[in-house]
């Protein structure tokens, strides 16, 4: 399969910050746009479907749940309690306090209270300490500290918030309305669910893309120095991949990604597309770990190959 579009959305709650870039294969190369604003979420599908080729799309958010949460819930798996959240809106609701936490509606905090911790959260769901709070995916491994739990909703580590504005506003209702949508790894393996007029979801991180690349910023990601530091190891990583940036990418490059604050969000959803390229032509393995949990609820990270510690 050559042809074959290649996608990363970096996203958040604000849309503002949501980004997204796009690549298409020919020929045995890519041709990578620029990044360019997510935009109506109702209209993101259709875009991406628009050619009518097969579409690989890296998501910068959790796919999946934790074992010890999933373990007292009905559906077979991952992708069937996402159907099923359609008709159980009060799932998203964030909960500021812990008597209200329960599996109906597990988010939590929404904002800073005394006895917020996560052991307390766990407490309050029922698990048996902190770490069950945590997917095997988020867990810390020799390669990267640990990510924050699917759950968790306050502070700069936390994925919770962009989990629900992903899940509620888009993927539920794109689900329930039947697109064609598959669900990386749950359905299968990333090559096998492409296929013509079908997009295929995979959680893709940056931070973890930007070492599978081999790159390593000198400071922090959230300034353009560093970004714009990085511009030539870029470009030589991009070749390496054998993705050729349009004329608005490479002044994106040249620019660091721009001065303002969706800068870094631009420059996330470029590596984020490096690496979901990766798995696709074959430099990082469709590795998943060999777990009933991890492939029915759980999920992974697209490229990852380290296992927690």
């Amino acid at each position: 399969m050559d042809r074959l579009i290649a996608a990363h959305a970096d996203w958040s709650t604000d849309p503002r910050k949501r980004w997204l870039t796009i690549a298409q294969r020919a020929g045995g190369r890519w041709l990578a746009e620029a990044p360019q604003p997510v935009g109506d979420t109702a209209a993101l599908l259709p875009r991406l479907l628009a050619p009518g080729l097969p579409v690989a799309f890296g998501l910068d958010l959790p796919l999946g749940l934790p074992r010890d949460y999933a373990a007292a819930r009905p559906e077979p798996d991952f992708p069937a309690f996402l159907r099923g959240l359609a008709a159980r809106p009060e799932f998203f609701a964030v909960n500021a306090g812990l008597e209200t936490v329960c599996h109906a509606r597990p988010f939590y905090p929404a904002r800073g209270v005394a006895g917020m911790t996560r052991a307390a959260h766990a407490a309050a769901l029922g698990l048996s300490g902190p770490a069950g709070l945590s997917r095997w995916c988020d867990r810390a491994t020799a390669e990267r500290p640990a990510g924050a739990p699917v759950f968790w909703t306050l502070g700069a580590n936390q994925s919770g918030k962009a989990a629900i504005a992903a899940w509620r506003d888009w993927i539920v209702p794109a689900l329930s309305a039947g697109a064609p949508v598959r669900l990386w790894p749950f359905e299968g393996g990333l090559h096998a669910l492409l296929a013509p007029g079908r997009v295929v979801l995979a959680e893709v991180y940056p931070a973890e893309a930007l070492r599978h690349c081999g790159l390593k910023l000198a400071g922090s990601k959230r300034a353009e120095g560093p970004r714009r530091a990085l511009a030539p190891a870029l470009r030589a990583a991009m070749a390496a991949r054998r993705v050729a940036a349009t004329p608005a990418l490479e002044a994106a490059i040249e620019a660091g990604f721009g001065a303002d604050a969706a800068g870094e969000d631009r420059f996330d959803s470029v590596i984020g597309l490096l690496g979901l390229i990766g798995v696709l032509d074959g430099a990082r393995p469709d590795f998943v770990p060999e777990d009933p949990w991890i492939r029915r609820w759980e999920g992974w990270v697209l490229g990852q190959t380290a296992l927690p510690r």
